[in-house]
């Protein structure tokens, strides 16, 4: 079948991933919020259409070379979204085996979650650790449980939050687990930047680490304070009307 060269398909396999490109060789007309079966670097599962790329949009991207782009499967079936759905279920019953076998081996990580793809040929055990792990023994134990593909992925402390989920420290869900496709460098700077009081419980997030919203208004400061415009020694925040008088 020939490959639609004039559309990408912009997929997000779960909230707050960094989407994947696709294209499509399938006859079925798709649009954006439809759900479909793609392969994401963990392999087949289920996900949503966020954005279609034009053929203009495609030339603008300097994307050339498509052979390589990965090919939508198949719009998802109401029994591809069933087995989706007992697949998140029986991941469950992974979690609990898998932590038994962690502690059967005293081995220093913490399981954060499991999933198996949607064809289940394999399962993904996400796990945290303060150094390398040896979990060759676990894997070989895990894959005669399963009589599956096993792979271990270790990830960090602020992919740990981003994956469960939290509330933050404005009482509002994390933003890495709501919209944050990546996570971008922060430092204690950037705080000082904003004159803000640098005590961690005001600066840190669920996770431990520099909350990541003390970035997003980073470089406003940084013209406003280039511009002579503003000195943060004088206020702590910035009032609507102070803003008017900036802006105007």
């Amino acid at each position: 079948m020939t490959l639609n060269k004039d559309k990408l398909f912009i997929v997000s396999f779960k909230k707050a991933d960094l989407p994947q490109t696709f294209i499509s060789d399938i006859d079925d007309d798709i649009l954006v919020g439809d759900l479909v079966v793609g392969e994401s670097e963990r392999g087949i599962t289920i996900g949503k259409v966020i954005k279609i790329l034009s053929l203009e949009d495609i030339e603008k991207a300097g994307i050339k070379d498509l052979e390589k782009v990965s090919s939508i499967v198949r719009k998802a079936t109401s029994e591809d979204q069933a087995i989706y759905e007992k697949n998140k279920r029986d991941a469950e019953e992974a979690d609990r085996i898998c932590l038994q076998k962690i502690k059967d081996f005293n081995l220093g990580m913490k399981l954060v979650r499991s999933e198996y793809m949607l064809d289940k040929k394999k399962i993904v055990f996400y796990f945290t650790s303060d150094g390398r792990v040896d979990f060759r023994e676990l894997v070989k134990e895990l894959a005669k449980e399963f009589k599956i593909r096993i792979e271990m992925r270790q990830i960090g402390v602020r992919d740990e939050t981003k994956m469960i989920g939290c509330i933050g420290n404005c009482g509002r869900e994390s933003c890495c687990s709501i919209f944050l496709y990546d996570f971008q460098p922060v430092s204690v700077k950037t705080a000082k930047d904003q004159n803000i009081v640098l005590n961690p419980s005001k600066i840190s997030g669920v996770c431990g680490r520099l909350m990541c919203c003390l970035s997003f208004e980073h470089t406003n400061y940084l013209e406003k304070m280039e511009d002579k415009q503003i000195d943060l020694r004088k206020f702590e925040t910035i009032s609507d009307d102070e803003l008017k008088k900036l802006e105007g």
